[in-house]
């Protein structure tokens, strides 16, 4: 089977010998560019386009999973997304979780036995790409969010507006919003921003009552109103008490695709 991929990986030396294993595992596998950074990964996907993306978890700029997210809000709607091959050294939890998800992974230092089995599993998935079978975009969800928070659920945020600070219920909160430096902190009748990253506040927010539908974007599930998809196949959602729109990420359009 011919195909062509993309190898994201910081370490030089472990990217040559990969490619070297992934030449004998798939002969006709094609390795179009190695790359460092997570950066360089979406920007050197969006333009080559591969069938196969190898993308190590921990590199500089992006880690690998916070690239494949980028690449599934921004990869063209026409188009499939890359088979996503994570790298791992000694990451148990993405292991498992590659496991029970049925994603898959290589282990560092690259093992041929292993990668001949990766190969086989990603070749499969390129079948199933061909026949229009959609992809099960919830294992890599599931590893975006990390493990379930023991901490208790958040229930007020302080925000600062002018001279004073505002104390905002969290059940006032129609949609988080991640704006440059700042979190948009959206309610029915204000907005307010706050310095809390996006990727810190989501493990503190009830699953059952926010929905991340973007990787800048989560909204309350109770006031979602209505979610549209236009000739492009780009998603939106609308909320209700707000007059904006919010796009959705395709990593995240299946939980609407019912409604």
């Amino acid at each position: 089977m011919n195909a062509n991929a993309l190898i994201a990986e910081d370490e030089p030396l472990l990217a040559q010998a990969l490619q070297a294993e992934l030449g004998r595992a798939w002969p006709g596998l094609r390795v179009l560019a190695t790359v460092g950074d997570g950066l360089s990964a979406v920007q050197q996907a969006l333009a080559l386009r591969p069938d196969v993306l190898f993308l190590d978890i921990r590199m500089p700029a992006l880690s690998g999973l916070e690239a494949a997210a980028t690449l599934a809000d921004d990869w063209p709607a026409e188009q499939p997304l890359p088979a996503l091959v994570f790298v791992t050294a000694h990451d148990e939890f993405a292991v498992q979780a590659f496991e029970a998800q049925a994603l898959d992974y290589v282990l560092k230092p690259v093992q041929p036995e292993r990668l001949q089995r990766t190969v086989a599993r990603v070749q499969a998935a390129l079948r199933a790409r061909a026949a229009s079978v959609a992809p099960d975009w919830a294992g890599l969800r599931a590893l975006l969010a990390g493990a379930p928070s023991a901490a208790p659920r958040l229930r007020h945020l302080m925000a600062s507006t002018g001279n004073s600070v505002q104390r905002i219920a969290v059940d006032e909160v129609l949609v988080f919003e991640a704006a440059d430096k700042y979190l948009r902190v959206l309610t029915a009748g204000r907005e307010f921003l706050i310095r809390t990253p996006l990727k810190e506040l989501l493990p503190q927010l009830d699953p059952e009552a926010f929905w991340q539908i973007h990787r800048g974007t989560v909204v309350r599930v109770d006031a979602i109103d209505r979610v549209t998809r236009d000739e492009a196949g780009k998603w939106r959602l609308t909320v209700r008490g707000l007059d904006e729109a919010f796009a959705v990420s395709r990593l995240y359009a299946d939980r609407f695709r019912a409604m």
